[in-house]
């Protein structure tokens, strides 16, 4: 019996989300196709142009438009920022710095504060059950 291996592919959605790139900004024939593993990786290691384009100037899905303005992607939604948006935009916004960006930076402030201070309290926690383990 021979076994032989089939290419993984994935959709261009996919694809693009792993890239951090916008799917409707991609040329017709990345969102068209399928791309393998080894067609993934060859773009990772060696970008083309337009992908180093996007990735400069965008526009940006909001994943990545969320961490360049330091808030969460339902910070954004609740900022009424519902679409991609270019660089340039992400650029305004910091400047501008409108009163929603301002609470939703403090609002991710305090939850990443939370995250390390349970993460501590757990870390703490799992000492404890160690030590008492070893007696």
């Amino acid at each position: 019996m021979t076994s032989h291996q089939t290419t993984q592919t994935m959709k261009p959605a996919t694809a693009a989300k792993k890239l951090g790139v916008y799917l409707e900004a991609t040329p017709a024939e990345f969102q068209e196709g399928v791309v393998s593993r080894s067609e993934l990786s060859a773009l990772q290691a060696d970008p083309p142009e337009w992908l180093v384009e996007l990735r400069r100037n965008g526009p940006h899905p909001r994943p990545v438009v969320a961490a360049k303005l330091g808030v969460s992607i339902s910070g954004l939604a609740r900022g009424g920022v519902t679409e991609a948006l270019t660089t340039e935009q992400i650029e305004a916004l910091k400047q501008e710095l409108p009163e929603w960006l301002e609470k939703e930076r403090a609002t991710q402030a305090e939850v990443r504060k939370e995250t390390v201070r349970i993460k501590e309290k757990n870390k703490e926690k799992e000492k404890g059950k160690d030590a008492k383990g070893d007696a």
